[in-house]
């Protein structure tokens, strides 16, 4: 006799990959599909043993996943985690797991075009020459990377490949992390506020969360000067919006390259407005092969899970411990 199947709920679009590789192995429970979501959830709460999240602007916190009494596993897609209450999941024997590595290169690869250009004004050119305006003069010269020094905040695994590229970019780099990284030969800061004095370019990519909130602010800016240069690669909530937009209305740093924003998808007007800077709608691992990869993982995360092994990419918040037999 078969053995029953897990039943999964599903939060975010049924994407092919995902809804492909779970539906022949698990029972779906697709939540975009419900009429009435609150009824639908108090209904199949009981059975669900897998949280399956292809996207979600929502939170998965702690009061969600007490819905469901029987969950063992939330298997996330992204990277990034901070939708979900990992700590909460950990203290109650639930894993949560995300979607690394696959999108590193990619999510470096978008970070240098950004860094380019905001510094090269590339989007600017282009749109200049498609007014018309380059047969009347020249665009006007911009910044460049040359002689620049790069701080990189936050040295991961998306951090150490940015820094290979900047590498033959042939710019200098050094970081800020929570601690040092062993085998990075980087110049390592232990504050944040030391590296903006003394580099020019601001490249972060730290996970998001209570601990990273705010974590470029006013202060940070004021430090990184009028020749700097903040790229943001990692959650809107980890610049001080309101704080980067005065600055860059006041010229205490010279531009911005946006890839995330404090309330997506939508950009303040303000940074809309102004043409010095550059703005990405969230393109870090945008394109489909890694997309797909970051998918497939979301799948394998679960079959693994209730296939009796261990969850291949479990977030630090939930360590496996060794599963007791059922």
């Amino acid at each position: 006799m078969a053995a029953e199947k897990a039943e999964i709920l599903l939060i975010g679009a049924a994407k092919p990959v995902i809804l492909g590789g779970l539906e022949p192995s698990f029972v779906v429970h697709k939540l975009i599909e419900a009429k009435e979501p609150e009824a639908y959830l108090k209904d199949i709460a009981p059975r669900i043993r897998g949280i399956a999240i292809a996207y979600t602007s929502n939170k998965i916190d702690g009061a969600f996943m007490s819905r469901f009494p029987k969950l063992e596993i939330v298997s996330s897609f992204g990277v990034g985690y901070d939708h979900v209450d990992a700590k909460w999941a950990g203290g109650h024997g639930i894993i949560v797991t995300n979607t690394p590595e696959v999108l590193n290169e990619e999510v470096a690869d978008t970070a240098l075009g950004l860094l380019l250009c905001t510094l090269r004004e590339f989007p600017q050119a282009e749109r200049y020459l498609r007014a018309g305006k380059w047969v009347e003069k020249a665009y006007p010269l911009t910044a460049t990377l040359r002689g620049r020094t790069v701080g990189i905040v936050g040295m991961g695994r998306i951090g150490k490949a940015i820094g290979r590229r900047l590498d033959a970019f042939g710019v200098t780099v050094v970081y800020h992390s929570r601690n040092p990284q062993s085998g990075v030969a980087y110049k390592y800061y232990s504050k944040l506020i030391d590296m903006a004095r003394d580099v020019d370019t601001l490249m972060v990519i730290v996970p998001g969360g209570a601990a990273t909130k705010n974590l470029i602010d006013a202060e940070v800016l004021k430090a990184l000067g009028p020749n700097g240069v903040l790229i943001n690669m990692a959650r809107g909530s980890v610049v001080d919006e309101p704080a980067l937009i005065q600055a860059l209305k006041d010229r205490t740093i010279l531009s911005a390259g946006l890839d995330v924003f404090a309330n997506e998808p939508r950009v303040p007007q303000e940074l809309i407005d102004m043409d010095h800077i550059v703005l990405f709608p969230h393109l870090g691992s945008a394109s489909a092969a890694t997309r797909k990869a970051m998918d497939q993982l979301v799948v394998d995360n679960l079959k693994a899970w209730f296939s009796g092994k261990l969850p291949l990419t479990p977030v630090p918040e939930t360590p496996v411990a060794a599963r007791k037999s059922a």
